[in-house]
């Protein structure tokens, strides 16, 4: 056999195949190849990165060719099981053909292939082999061991071995690979492939060449460019600036260190000393970067650095298999600096990076973004990557320089002096001429801003405080708004000149607006910057997109550029003001929606271009994790979280007290009494008088009154720097299950108590770090407590969980239970926000229709999905049209993905097409529009990459529509674009339509318990509008119902219900009402909110009673009282509600009798006449 391997070896080349993750390793390959030439002529080396695969397929079937012919294969840091997957096989096949397989540092597929002589892997672990599983970590946690406590007993190992005979020397020579390619310098790499040559490839060395033992590097160590030997262990051996502005712990790859493809890491280095920073670059041996750390930012237990900036591209404490984060969060939180991470990119080559719409792609994005915003890093920022496949890394310039003007910036804020910082404070106004600046959803702005001027005065910032919060309002909305015909006060004029010397992006503005200024916020000959200035803090009204009451502008199916205003805003925020940090106030502006990649910004990306490098710290509410994400990614938001109003049961009010007391009377009265009959004759006329429905089924009218008493509302607006009250504090305990004991409510109300979300604000503008927290419902993660931390999201590889598939199985019954026949087809609105609170709630919902189920790796990592065979599932496949939000396409890849695998899965199954409806759809939809099974499979869609929303809730808000197809073709236009299984997205309006064809319902759950479908317009501008353009293409109403799982249990109601539920619990409750008016301006804006979505629904869904509008017009403008509240609080809003009523009529929605009509139109006059005495007695 020897004799005839030496033949073989001499005829051709002796292949060596190593197959791996990154291409870090390229470089020292590619040295060791010609190095070993003279000694090897035959040998001839290759390495393939896996991370490259999914952007070029080339690349994998080059990697796959090469095993066809290998001599020996090194298999390493294979963990992901796309590319487990795609290599399993043909490792498999060549196995028993090559000489030696090593899989090392990798998924037990992998490790399970081994053959080293008498080393087989794929038996039965015993002996020597159950030392792996110390180095794995334990299967049941999915984590391995810690890093150091590995490489201890990976290097006690060989030496343990090297006397025992037999089997142990080839055990051996598998932990003697490990040690040789974690030490993956040149020295080591050309060691390891001699001796697995020598040893098992039996090719002898022409002349004096062997291999040598591992070459041991420190575990812990610092590197830099200049130093001779580029590591070291003496912290003195590295340069430092005479006279430093600050101190930067960087943390790079021990890895990319030791094979010298540092390129990138150098840039990063050299820009931050140019700018006079201290650095301290720190590696450690494993992915636990908590040693570095420890050894090297500390100095006699004192911190020695200003900011921590991570190049290793993973969480703080892990890797690409696992993340501690509480463990990370205790070492960032010793620290208290900020803690910034950046990513170089492996997964494709900087040019694509550039090119391509969607920026990162789903793995990127879980592994280099997702996992260390749990850790609480900030600012996540692309600073390197391959020009190739293959080649060494380099940086990418203009964003090495962004990252190191962030990492200065925050350094910035711990040592200026406070009384020298400028601070902006960023309003919104959306939408315009609606009594809108200055709201936010769930806040009491103006209050809030009142108090955080108060408390920054009190920390020592050059603040000029207004005598009240009246007079801070009046300076911000009113001022000279008359003289300059603004919304709001003018604090200084652009002129078309500034405009055109300053703004860089000018070509690109001007195609989509038009010459400088523009129209919004002009003159004609220069714009207005909006806001007014309290000594060095800058309160600024952000301007509207610019596209509002623009039809065709509302049909375009992907974004533009901002206008001249919003660019000329943030450009003055950050060139005139020189600003040191912005404060976004309250859940949301329009920075974070414009267009641009969805993570890993570039250059090109208009919400890097506008907020730059100044740091961005957003106040947001607690209960939205998805958009709060958004908002981190896409502008380098630190979120301070606020708490969401008090909810307290809705109870009843009016004709509905008096409804319950007939009802409780008929439950008391003898069946046979005399004036059974008249008792419920008078139950029947209550119950009309309120349009309850009942059909004479007096227990359904018990049940709807009992649901309307017990439904939870929010109690008017939260505010900053006000800790709830001891009542509300109640109502908060009173709705969280699970904390009835008396410990458990002395410990939430303490935490709710105490003022926890100023304190963080003045530490975010302190430069500290801010400790990171889930967001959530409080009534389903009270864990959101305290408030004033750094919002994220959920580790998207464990979405959905097995609670939420459990519960989505049941959500999935009772919709179907709902119905009158089994529907074939369901339409299902995603959002991003449910399923992150829910852990994937609504997306088990779709997995279960469809009759799938997620596959997770063996790390618990989603990996795809996997059929519920029919017979475990019992009925047919439903097949599922899955619309998503912007903002679940952007932070949830992984999950499309995994749906879309499912729905194909489900098309190619050979099962009966009256049991696999998604089966029998695709084949039809195939036969008729020539497409592949892949094509017609396609059920995932969404926007355009970098757009959010459908447009069909501005349209509605401008009132810029005429016929309702006109909503449908904005819905269609926006919404069709398709995700495949692979996350690649296509237009795809044919298909679109013909599965819209299909929709026997369309679905939708509430996102939580503070949000109804009658709160906000993003239900009715994706569930309506997708409602909305079903009708068209069936030419025939389709039943809407929404899912109810806020309060646990599986809930559904039809839309009608829902509206007639929210209606009657809120809108007309004045335990709803009346705590907001108590807010005064904002608290109307909310109220017009209301009224303005349930138009939305008529428009969309024709699903809304006409006496909803009847009692709307009763309480908000039929009533004197009530009419001139409100004018005088906010007269554009309140004339709005009226104009949105009136608007319900003009469209036919109600037909009031003449006499309210006519009541309706005077109230309309005085209130517009109302508004103009407002701007009359303004001048």
């Amino acid at each position: 056999m020897l004799d005839k391997t030496l033949t073989n070896h001499a005829e051709a080349n002796y292949k060596f195949v190593i197959i791996t993750l990154d291409a870090h390793s390229a470089g020292p390959v590619s040295r060791v190849q010609r190095k070993l030439k003279p000694f090897f002529p035959s040998l001839e080396i290759s390495v393939h990165a896996a991370a490259e695969w999914a952007e070029n397929p080339k690349a994998l079937e080059k990697a796959k060719a090469d095993i066809s012919s290998a001599n020996i294969i090194v298999a390493n840091l294979l963990f992901l099981e796309e590319h487990v997957k795609a290599i399993l096989p043909s490792l498999k096949k060549k196995r028993s053909e090559c000489d030696a397989l090593v899989g090392c540092i990798s998924s037990k597929e992998i490790v399970s292939l081994t053959v080293l002589d008498r080393l087989d892997m794929s038996k039965p672990t015993t002996g020597f082999l159950s030392l792996l599983k110390k180095l794995r970590g334990s299967s049941k946690s999915g984590k391995p061991a810690s890093g150091k406590s590995q490489m201890s007993i990976l290097r006690r190992l060989p030496k343990i071995l090297r006397f025992i005979p037999g089997k142990a020397q080839d055990v051996r020579s598998y932990f003697l690979t490990m040690l040789y390619w974690l030490g993956g310098s040149d020295d080591n790499v050309e060691s390891m492939v001699v001796y697995l040559c020598e040893k098992y490839g039996g090719i002898k060395a022409i002349g004096n060449k062997t291999f040598k033992p591992p070459v041991e590097y420190p575990e812990t160590g610092i590197y830099h460019p200049s130093l001779r030997k580029r590591i070291t262990t003496n912290i003195k051996d590295i340069p430092k600036q005479g006279k430093a502005n600050g101190t930067v712990g960087i943390l790079v790859m021990r890895s990319y260190v030791l094979s010298g493809d540092t390129a990138h890491y150098d840039a990063v280095i050299k820009r931050l000393e140019e700018n006079g920073m201290n650095v301290i670059p720190a590696f450690s041996a494993s992915l636990d970067a908590r040693p570095a750390i420890e050894e090297f930012f500390q100095t006699n237990g004192k911190i020695a650095v200003d900011c921590v900036l991570s190049l290793t591209g993973f969480s703080l404490v892990g890797g690409p298999a696992y993340n501690d984060s509480k463990a990370a969060e205790e070492m960032l939180s010793k620290l208290d600096v900020p803690y910034v991470a950046a990513h170089a990119l492996e997964f494709q080559t900087l040019s694509h990076w550039e090119e391509n719409d969607t920026g990162l792609g789903p793995v990127e994005t879980t592994m280099l973004v997702a996992l260390p915003e749990i850790d609480g890093a900030i600012a996540p920022t692309v600073f390197g990557g391959r020009p190739g496949p293959g080649l060494e890394m380099l940086a990418a310039e203009d964003r090495v320089e962004s990252l190191a003007a962030k990492v200065i910036n925050y350094v910035n804020l711990r040592i200026k002096p406070v009384e020298e910082k400028k601070i902006s404070i960023i309003l919104y106004g959306f939408p315009p001429n609606a009594g809108a600046i200055g709201t936010a959803a769930y806040l009491d702005v103006f209050q809030s801003l009142y108090n955080t001027l108060s408390r920054l005065e009190k920390e020592g910032y050059g603040v000029e405080i207004p005598q009240n919060v009246q007079e801070l309002k009046e300076r911000i909305l009113n001022g000279n708004r008359e003289t300059y015909g603004q919304e709001a006060n003018v604090f200084k004029r652009l002129s078309a000149d500034e405009i055109v010397s300053e703004e860089p992006y000018l070509k690109e503005i001007e195609a989509a607006w038009g010459p400088a200024p523009g129209k919004l916020q002009s003159d004609g000959s220069g714009l207005f910057i909006l806001g007014e200035k309290f000594g060095n803090v800058f309160v600024g009204v952000q301007p509207a997109f610019g596209f509002e009451g623009d039809p065709m502008r509302l049909l375009f199916e992907k974004g533009f550029a901002p206008t001249h205003a919003f660019s000329s805003f943030y450009r003055f925020l950050r060139k005139d003001l020189r600003t040191d940090a912005i404060i976004h106030f309250g859940m949301h502006g329009a920075l974070e929606f414009m267009p641009g990649k969805k993570a890993g910004v570039s250059s090109s990306c208009w919400p890097d271009r506008l907020i730059g490098d100044t740091p961005n710290i957003y106040l947001y509410a607690a209960n939205n994790p998805s958009e709060g994400s958004l908002a981190k990614r896409r502008s380098n938001a630190v979120i301070i979280s606020h708490l969401t109003p008090p909810l307290a049961k809705a109870g009843l009010y009016k004709g509905l007290l008096d409804l319950k007391e007939s009802l409780t009377q008929l439950r008391k009265i003898n069946p046979d009494a005399d004036n059974m009959v008249d008792l419920k004759q008078l139950i029947q006329d209550q119950a009309e008088a309120l349009d309850i429905k009942f059909e004479g089924d007096f227990d359904v009218l018990r049940l709807k009154l009992y649901e309307l008493e017990e439904a939870l509302i929010p109690e008017g607006l939260h505010i900053v720097g006000v800790p709830p009250s001891e009542e509300a504090r109640e109502n908060y305990l009173n709705v969280i299950p699970g904390i009835d004991n008396k410990q458990d409510r002395i410990k939430y109300d303490q935490l709710l108590k105490d003022d926890t979300e100023l304190p963080a604000l003045i530490d975010a503008l302190d430069g500290k770090f801010i400790k990171p927290v889930p967001g959530g419902d409080i009534i389903r993660s009270p864990e959101i407590l305290p408030t004033g931390r750094n919002m994220h999201a959920f580790d998207p590889f464990r979405m959905p969980t097995a609670f939420a598939m459990q519960e989505g199985k049941n959500q999935t019954t009772a919709l179907l239970n709902a119905q009158e026949h089994l529907p074939e087809t369901v339409a299902i609105v995603l959002w991003g926000s449910d399923n992150i609170k829910t852990d994937g709630g609504s997306i088990a919902q779709a997995m279960n229709l469809m009759g799938a189920k997620p596959f997770f790796d063996d790390y618990g990592r989603l990996s795809g999905a996997e059929l519920i065979p029919l017979k475990e599932l019992g009925r047919p496949r439903i097949d599922v049209l899955m619309t998503l939000s912007g903002i679940f396409r952007d932070l949830l890849p992984l999950q499309i993905k995994m749906l879309a695998d499912a729905s194909l899965k489900a098309a190619q199954a050979l099962e009966p097409s009256d049991m696999n409806f998604i089966r029998k759809n695709t084949l039809a939809i195939m036969e008729k529009n020539d497409l592949t099974i892949e094509q017609a499979a396609l059920r995932v869609f969404s926007n355009a990459e970098g757009t959010y929303g459908s447009n069909v809730n501005h349209l509605v808000s401008s009132a810029s529509w005429d016929q309702e197809d006109e909503l449908a073709d904005t819905y269609e236009n926006r919404k069709s674009y398709a995700y495949d299984a692979m996350g690649k997205c296509s237009k795809q309006t044919v298909l679109l339509q013909a599965i819209l064809k299909l929709v026997d319902c369309t679905y939708q759950n509430l996102e939580s318990v503070e949000l109804g479908v009658t709160t906000v317009d993003h239900y009715f501008d994706t569930l309506g509008g997708i409602t909305r353009a079903v009708k068209r293409a069936r030419g025939k109403d389709t039943p809407v119902f929404i899912g109810d799982q806020t309060r646990g249990g599986a809930k559904v109601r039809t839309l009608n219900e829902q509206i007639a539920l929210e209606t009657r619990s809120r809108s007309l409750n004045p335990k709803w009402f009346e705590p907001l008016l108590k807010h005064g301006y904002e608290g109307v804006r909310h109220i017009e909110s209301q009224v303005t979505n349930t138009l939305g629904w008529s428009a969309t869904t024709g699903q809304v009673e006409p006496w909803v509008y009847g009692k709307l017009s009763e309480t908000f403008i039929l009533d004197e009282e009530m009419r001139r509240r409100m004018a005088a609080l906010n007269p554009a809003a309140s004339l709005r509600v009226a104009n949105r009523l009136m608007e319900a009529h003009d469209r036919s929605y109600w037909e009031p009798d003449e006499e309210t009509l006519e009541a309706l139109r005077d109230s309309l006059a005085e209130l517009e006449d109302n508004l103009e005495g407002v701007s009359v007695a303004a001048e």
